[in-house]
């Protein structure tokens, strides 16, 4: 879809939230919404995508009570903002919109995390995504390296990049809205998604993108919205094998299955970001033991997170159970960069091959 198209899309939904309260007062009616209830309770995996998804429960937010009244004002506020901020062709952060309510009087949010809420049932409601309407976070998105073409559109049109041929080191920044990126091919036999910036700059260093044909993603850390959608494209579009590669720890744990498996916070849009079929390459508790990896001891935060995951759907399998019952036993930790002990070389011409062989990936 065309920027053009989709912002007409955006506008017309974001109207017809207030159209439908419109109507709503022409009937006689109270003016009210209806949105998935923001529980823990409500949040179900679903077995058929294997993403988190809200459940059948909902609550009502009528103009009966002065609550809700205030909520929709609010959202009225904030409909008309971003309404016209599309029509100019103009972009705020979710920390902009917050101050920007200050003007607001009686609809001014009175915590950030408010504002980003109210914008989470805008997506709800209009089935889009943030980005759609011209809002952007405050984190940048991932980079990418590797043999792969694609097509963005710049302030002077569109412009054609090779992800390796015509970037940096660095590597391509992925935007804010990807939708605005057209994939156009690639030369590739997989992509590999990596935690850490040292490791990023490792296997750029040692040549593993043109040895092993692999697009190249840096994470930095817990991925941004912007890198969770691009691998879900790239993956679907391509059917491109996807492998995380993160620190051996349970927070890192939890780093792959947002990739996967999405995460709860963003359950309305999961099988827009989630990448399903993505795998765990490492680090592994049994990569700690074998490549007697430097290492940590557990802490207390670090056992209550692995006991957490052997209930969590996401590590249900017989790999994630034995994986981390053998971690607890160790009581150890280990990061990406631990590899560098046995040599600079070592991750990128033993380590990777050997687990990407074992995986049928090479």
């Amino acid at each position: 879809m065309s920027k053009e198209d989709l912002d007409i899309q955006a506008t017309g939904r974001l109207i017809g939230i207030a159209r439908k309260w419109y109507d709503q007062m022409l009937e006689g009616q109270i003016p009210s919404i209806a949105l998935p209830t923001r529980t823990k309770q409500n949040i179900e995996y679903d077995d058929t995508s294997e993403v988190w998804k809200y459940g059948d429960r909902e609550s009502i937010r009528s103009a009966g009570t002065a609550k809700s009244a205030l909520h929709l004002l609010k959202m009225a506020y904030v409909i008309w903002f971003l309404r016209k901020q599309i029509g100019e062709n103009r972009s705020s952060t979710l920390r902009e919109l917050y101050y920007i309510s200050e003007g607001w009087k009686k609809a001014k949010f009175q915590a950030q995390d408010e504002s980003n809420f109210l914008i989470e049932d805008l997506e709800i409601l209009t089935d889009m995504q943030r980005e759609a309407f011209h809002l952007r976070p405050e984190e940048d998105g991932a980079t990418i390296f590797g043999p792969l073409k694609l097509r963005e559109m710049t302030r002077r049109g569109e412009k054609d990049i090779h992800c390796q041929d015509d970037v940096g080191e660095a590597g391509y920044q992925i935007p804010t809205n990807v939708e605005t990126v057209e994939l156009l091919e690639h030369d590739a036999k997989f992509v590999i998604a990596i935690e850490t910036g040292g490791m990023y700059a490792r296997l750029i260093e040692n040549g593993f993108d043109g040895d092993h044909q692999a697009i190249l993603i840096h994470l930095k850390g817990q991925p941004a919205r912007s890198t969770r959608r691009f691998l879900n494209r790239i993956n679907m579009q391509f059917n491109l094998p996807v492998v995380v590669f993160t620190d051996g720890d349970p927070w890192s744990y939890r780093i792959y299955a947002s990739v996967a498996y999405g995460a709860i916070k963003s359950a309305h849009i999961s099988e827009l970001l989630a990448t399903p079929k993505a795998r765990f390459i490492g680090v592994q508790p049994s990569d700690i033991r074998d490549y007697h990896l430097p290492s940590d001891h557990l802490n207390d935060k670090d056992i209550g997170a692995l006991r957490s995951e052997l209930t969590d759907p996401r590590f249900a399998s017989d790999y994630w159970k034995e994986q981390i019952e053998l971690q607890l036993k160790l009581n150890l930790k280990s990061e990406q960069q631990a590899f560098a002990a046995k040599g600079l070389d070592f991750v990128t011409k033993e380590y990777l091959p050997a687990r990407l062989s074992d995986m049928g990936i090479i």
